[in-house]
Formats: structure tokens, C-alpha cells, sequence
């Protein structure tokens, strides 16, 4: 017997046991993965954008700049009692360096990101997804406490790089895990979906928590609440650790993960990784670049308003991603179509927006932006694991490391290339350059098309691809393995892409010839290679 727990007047014993019968159970297994991995993406996102309205100031008020005064002049006052006041005026304080020096702040955590994720998705890849997660989580509370804590410039850089470190273990390993427990391809579309609007409520809700709480308590107030939630949703993880589901197949034989290296050969992957890339592009040019040039074209617009302009775009995001679910439930085949007119969307909204000329105008344009990138995000990162499961091995650390490389590469080197490109063309040719790389990328993604052809084998069909793109299906049970409709059918293995030489390599298979072998009705079993299992997703 336990304690009695006060309100609910149960004994902790027996709450504990419900709870871990409660645990035991797969779908509510799925919905504790689906909550922890959110939160951490959202944690992840509002540490990337907590620091916005924070740091800017705090670097002014710690005196990190040389200054210097430039324009001022003197003017003299003469008060009633007959003492001259002299006061300097009309001038400005410059702070030199200040933008190089934010924009390494801010650009080192995603920098880290770029140069860690390929060692993060080997080591998810061999380990499982759930340690790996517990030491992102536990990365990002001891690095966002030493931020909260900091108090010059060294520290705040060490403490951003550190966060970049871990956010490449947990945003990896969490998109792995939705993956993993997620197997149905509706069911994954939808559950990376919700996962998609916590990262977008991170990011949107960050910048007003971080200026409300550094107004009323201080810096270390905000930092500290996120490290303390990081902490104990690395905690939550070991309510979900499951030791023996990563590692073997259904046989007992040790499964290891395609390298990242041949992932990116696969041309499907790569497509998959620069659309993602071109998504994000927008927002990292627009969101440093977007303020400066509403305060000299919209002069009138409240602080306030300028700071909340990303806020009603959100909610536009969440129903992108709720219209992509159900269209991909009622179009599995079209994923392609529906990235591709929501590249489209983003590109020619990003056209219009110079030519507004009101906040109002503002925000209608960068809601269809955050609309698109729900249609490409919610639709390619299922499609992401639906190319390893089909066409690699489902081990699915480092795809999603090639993914969270994409959005790195557009958040890390997005505000640099936007800066440039405004102090030498202007803010209309930047939006102009955004619409011709997102319309100019859109027909890339017709190569997806047949993404679906490669279909795994499971009940009692198997789908096998062959080089010229045809399907054949092996029945087991009705008349020999070769038999299709009543008519015998010749499979043809080969080494297109699906590559035997690989999978020989990983699942330790028998030796297959590359030539082409004929199954027929009259032939016994034994004739057929040692191992061969028409039902094994691996042949």
C-alpha cells in the first residue's frame, strides 16, 4: 500500500498500477509519443524565437558595443535665474558591430544543427529514437538555464550553439518516433501534421511570452520556464521507452538504417529535401527583413501591431495542415500535386506583398505563405518515411536528419542572404527572387508522381517495382508463387536503386543474382534461393 493522494482520494499504489496498465496499451502508447514529441518541437521552436525581442536590448543594456555618438550638436538655454544649460541633441548613438554580432547569435544555433544532424541520425538510426531524445531534451534544459543565467556575450553564444546540439538530437529523433509508432500512412500524415502546428505555435508565440515576461521579471525568467519544461518532457520520455521495439526485425536479425549518404542519392529524398529547403526560404528571408520595411513604407503602424504581424497568419497554418490530412486521405496518390501548388501559393504570395500597403493588406498575403508551407510541409514529411519504408530500410533517424538539415540551412543562412539582398536591391526584389525560386522549384515536384508506385509487402500481396516501373503481384496460396490472375508472371530482380548489394549488406540475406530469374508454376520450392520468403518486405 501507498500514500493516499489528497483531492482524489486514491492510493498512489493502485493509481500507479492503472497508469502503467493504461501505458501498456498501443494507441495510448501513440497518443503519450504524439504530446511529448510536440512539445518538445514547440519548445525547440520557442527557443529559436524567444530570444527576438529579448536579446537586441539586453546586449545594449550589458554594454557589449563600443558606441560612438554621431550628428549631435549643442544647444544653449539660458533658465530664469540666469544659469546657461548646454545640451547635445539631434544626433544618434551608433553601436558598432551590433548586427554582425546578433546575427551570429542568432544564426548559431541552426549552424550547429547543419554540422550535428548527420551524426545524430547515425546514432538514432543504431540506438533507437528514445535515448537519444532524453539527451536532446536534457541538452537544451542545461544549455537554455546557462542562457538564462549568462551575462555576456561568450556565455550567450556557447549556451545558443549548445541548444543547436541538442534541438539536433530531439527534432530528429521525435519526427523519427512519429514515424515509427505511426505505421499507417494516414494515421502518420495526421500525427505529423499536429506536430507541424506545435512548431508553428512555438514560433508564433514566442517573441510576445519573451517580451512580456523580460518587461515584468527579467531575462532569466522566460529561459528558465523552457528549460524546466524541457526537463520534464525528457522525463515524460521513459513512459514511452520501449528497449525492444528498435533494433530487430520480425525474424530476430539486427536492422540497421540506410546512411544518410545513399539517402541523399535517392532522387526522390533529394526532391523531398529542397522543397523543404524552398519553403522555409520565405519566412527566413521575410521575418528579419519584414519589420524594417513596414516601419518606412507603414510609419504609422503601432509598435505593438508590428510585433504581433506574424500572430493571424497561424491560424490559417492549422487549417493548411487539416486540409492536407484529409486530402491525402481522399488522394493518397496526389501528395506531389498537393506540394506543388502549395509551393506555388507561397511564391506568389510572397509577389504581392511589397504592394500592399496597409497591415490589413499585409497579413492576407503572408496567411496564404503559412497556408502553403502547411500544404508542403504536412505532405512531403510523410512522404519522407514513406520512401524509406519503401524503397530502404524503415529505420527512419536519418531521413529525418536530412530533414531537419533543410530547415537549418533555410533558418541559418536565410536572415545572412535576406540582409544582403535588401541593402543592395530592396525589399521588392527579394520578394521577387522568393517567387521566382519557389514557382521556378513547383515542377521539380511532378518527379514525385510515382513515389506510390512502391508499395510494401504485407498480408497476403506483395508489391515488387521492377526497373521499368511495372507492379507484379506475388500471392502466396493460390497456384505457385508466379501466378497472377490464373496466368503465369516473370519477376524481375535487378539493381536499378532498390540495390541488392545494400540490403545484402544489412540484413545479412542470401545472395541473389542480378540476372533475371523465372518463377513458374511447375517448379518445386527448392529450387527457389535459400531464404526466399515472398512475404518478407525485404525481397
Amino acid at each position: 500500500m501507498g500514500f493516499n493522494v489528497p483531492v482524489i482520494n486514491r492510493d498512489s499504489e493502485l493509481l500507479k498500477q492503472e497508469a502503467k496498465k493504461w501505458l501498456e496499451q498501443q494507441d495510448n502508447q501513440k497518443k503519450c509519443v504524439l504530446v511529448i514529441v510536440s512539445i518538445a518541437l514547440l519548445l525547440d521552436n520557442m527557443l529559436y524565437m524567444v530570444i527576438v525581442p529579448i536579446i537586441p536590448k539586453y546586449l545594449r543594456d550589458i554594454h557589449n558595443y563600443e558606441v560612438t555618438f554621431e550628428g549631435y550638436h549643442n544647444e544653449t538655454h539660458r533658465l530664469a535665474n540666469g544659469t546657461y544649460l548646454v545640451k547635445e541633441v539631434g544626433g544618434r548613438i551608433e553601436y558598432l558591430d551590433e548586427e554582425l554580432e546578433l546575427g551570429w547569435l542568432f544564426a548559431s544555433k541552426a549552424l550547429l544543427q547543419i554540422f550535428v544532424n548527420p551524426f545524430s541520425g547515425y546514432i538514432i538510426d543504431r540506438v533507437g529514437y528514445e535515448i537519444p531524445m532524453i539527451l536532446g531534451l536534457c541538452t537544451m534544459f542545461f544549455s537554455t538555464a546557462i542562457f538564462a543565467l549568462g551575462k555576456s556575450y561568450g556565455v550567450l553564444l556557447f549556451a545558443r550553439s549548445l541548444q543547436g546540439f541538442g534541438s539536433a538530437f530531439a527534432d530528429t529523433s521525435g519526427l523519427a518516433m512519429i514515424a515509427d509508432r505511426f505505421t499507417e500512412e494516414n494515421e502518420r500524415s495526421a500525427a505529423l501534421g499536429i506536430a507541424l502546428a506545435f512548431i508553428s505555435f512555438g514560433c508564433l508565440v514566442a517573441p510576445p511570452f519573451g517580451s512580456v515576461l523580460y518587461s515584468i521579471a527579467g531575462k532569466p525568467v522566460p529561459f528558465l520556464i523552457l528549460s524546466f519544461v524541457c526537463l520534464a518532457d525528457a522525463l515524460a520520455v521513459f513512459m514511452v521507452i520501449n528497449p525492444h521495439r528498435r533494433g530487430t526485425d520480425s525474424h530476430g536479425e539486427k536492422v540497421q538504417g540506410t546512411p544518410m549518404w545513399r539517402l541523399f542519392m535517392d532522387p526522390f529524398i533529394a526532391c523531398c529535401s529542397g522543397a523543404l529547403i524552398m519553403a522555409n526560404v520565405s519566412l527566413a528571408f521575410l521575418e528579419p527583413t519584414i519589420t524594417t520595411w513596414m516601419s518606412e513604407m507603414m510609419p504609422d503602424t503601432p509598435g505593438w501591431l508590428v510585433g504581433v504581424i506574424w500572430l493571424p497568419p497561424f491560424f490559417p497554418h492549422v487549417l493548411g495542415v487539416y486540409v492536407t490530412v484529409k486530402l491525402l486521405k481522399s488522394f493518397p496518390g496526389y501528395t506531389w500535386a498537393i506540394a506543388m501548388i502549395g509551393l506555388a501559393m507561397e511564391g506568389i504570395a510572397c509577389f504581392t506583398i511589397p504592394y500592399t500597403n496597409s497591415v490589413m493588406q499585409l497579413i492576407l498575403p503572408l496567411s496564404f505563405v503559412c497556408f502553403g508551407i502547411a500544404l508542403i510541409d504536412t505532405s512531403l514529411l510523410p512522404m519522407l518515411g514513406h520512401l524509406v519504408d519503401t524503397r530502404h530500410v524503415s529505420v527512419y533517424g536519418s531521413v529525418y536528419a536530412i530533414a531537419d538539415i533543410s530547415y537549418s540551412l533555410a533558418y541559418a543562412f536565410g536572415p545572412i542572404i535576406a540582409g544582403w539582398i535588401v541593402t543592395n536591391w530592396g525589399f521588392t526584389a527579394l520578394n521577387i527572387i522568393i517567387f521566382i525560386t519557389n514557382v521556378g522549384y513547383a515542377p521539380v515536384l511532378f518527379l514525385l508522381r510515382k513515389v506510390h508506385s512502391y508499395d510494401t509487402l504485407n498480408g497476403n500481396a506483395a508489391t515488387t517495382n521492377t526497373q521499368n516501373g511495372e507492379i507484379t503481384q506475388l500471392n502466396n496460396g493460390q497456384g505457385g508463387y508466379g501466378q497472377v490472375g490464373g496466368k503465369t508472371e516473370t519477376t524481375v530482380f535487378n539493381d536499378s536503386y532498390q540495390g541488392w548489394e545494400d540490403q545484402q549488406s544489412y540484413q545479412n540475406q542470401a545472395t541473389i543474382p542480378n540476372h533475371a530469374v523465372s518463377f513458374q508454376d511447375s517448379r518445386p520450392q527448392a529450387e527457389f534461393p535459400a531464404g526466399y520468403d515472398p512475404l518478407n518486405p525485404q525481397w
